[in-house]
This record gives structure tokens, C-alpha cells and sequence, in this order.
């Protein structure tokens, strides 16, 4: 696809989501800590179910330092509604252990450093980068933009550090890490994994998925 083709359709579902970019009821904002904590537990659950979870957390472990600190036992039952709590409660504590021990106590500030702790792999690190600390150093490739990319057909591989390559290279820097979160808001509210709203999509005639229906 060519990069003013896949800026057409960007700007469509911007148009079309004019608060995905700065919704404050999104999981990732806050501190580059909350952040950190934040995307750590939104794996595989819900948006709603994170933030239910965000002041009751927060309020016992405000610091790296306190989550550093925690036992296992007291954190899973304030983030007992998500899902792989048991996973996630190890994840968060182990990850605040890491800022402690080996960075001071803050959240680093690279990509190299922050896929050093536990729990973080690349999309965790993007969006830290990003709603952290307000740097494009790549696009966090979740669920919904890997869909939105194999759809649409900025993608053609199941490959997630290749779908973040392809989209790097179709997009400009600036956009990207606004990117994911106006994908997100487009695979919610009408390209779902199995009932696309298709016939109601603002981007269907840019659509390879669309065209292959039709």
C-alpha cells in the first residue's frame, strides 16, 4: 500500500474517533510509573476492568517503592476481577523490584532498558515510551491494530514485530503512537475480531478485507 493511501484512511478513522488520541478514561496515563503498571494489566482483559482496579491499587502502592515491597498475597485481591491476576500481581511486583534495584526507583526512559523488566515486552515499552514519556519510538502492535493491519492491508504477516515495521514505514513518526490508540478505538466500536460492522465502516471502500467480502 502506498503511504498517501494508508494517510487517507488514518485520517478517516481520526475524523471518525476525534477522542481515541486523547481520551483520559484510555488505561495508559498517568505517571510513567501508572503507565508501566497500567499496561502490564491490561493484557487480555478490558479497558473497564483495569481502570476499576487503577485507584484501589494505587492507593496501597502509590511508589515503586511500596510495590517493591508488597507481598503477592495483598496485591491479587485488588486486581482479582482481571484476568491472569495471579500472572499479573507476580509481573507488577517483579517489575517494581527491577526499578528499584536497578534503576533508582524510576521508570527507565529507553526502549532497551525498559524490555529488560519483567513483564514488559515491546507493545508494553511503546506505550510507556509514548503516554510516559511523550516519545515515538515505535507502535505498540496489540490485538486490534495487528487485526486492522492484516484487514486493511497495511500488513501481510502474523508477525507482530514485522506488522510494527510495516506500519512504521507507512505512517509518519508523530502518528505513531497516536496510532494505536485510534486503531483500538476502531477495532471496538467496528472491526470486531468475529462481526465486523463492515457495512457501517467509514474506511470500507480502502478495505481489502471489505473488498474480499464483496
Amino acid at each position: 500500500m502506498k503511504k498517501q493511501d494508508a494517510l487517507r484512511i488514518y485520517s478517516l478513522l481520526v475524523k471518525q474517533y476525534p477522542h481515541a488520541r486523547e481520551s483520559p478514561t484510555t488505561v495508559c496515563r498517568g505517571t510513567p510509573f501508572e503507565v508501566l503498571v497500567l499496561t502490564i494489566l491490561s493484557a487480555q482483559t478490558t479497558d473497564k476492568a483495569v481502570l476499576m482496579v487503577k485507584d484501589p491499587l494505587f492507593a496501597a502502592y502509590p511508589t515503586p517503592a511500596a510495590l517493591a515491597r508488597a507481598e503477592i498475597a495483598d496485591v491479587e485481591p485488588i486486581i482479582h476481577r482481571l484476568g491472569f491476576y495471579h500472572a499479573k500481581a507476580k509481573h507488577i511486583v517483579a517489575a517494581a523490584q527491577a526499578l528499584i534495584d536497578r534503576f533508582g526507583g524510576k521508570v527507565p526512559r529507553t526502549m532497551d532498558d525498559l524490555l529488560t523488566i519483567p513483564g514488559v515486552g515491546r507493545k508494553t515499552a511503546n506505550i510507556v515510551m509514548y503516554h510516559g514519556f511523550g516519545q515515538n519510538t515505535g507502535i505498540a502492535v496489540d490485538t486490534h491494530v495487528r487485526r486492522l493491519a492484516q484487514r486493511i492491508g497495511f500488513s501481510d504477516t502474523d508477525d507482530v514485530k514485522k506488522i510494527e515495521q510495516d506500519l512504521m514505514a507507512l505512517f509518519p513518526k508523530k502518528e505513531w503512537g497516536d496510532l494505536t490508540d485510534v486503531f483500538i478505538a476502531h477495532g471496538r466500536a467496528t472491526c470486531d475480531a468475529r462481526k465486523p460492522l463492515c457495512e457501517t465502516c467509514v474506511i470500507r471502500q480502502h478495505c481489502r478485507y471489505y473488498h474480499g467480502l464483496h
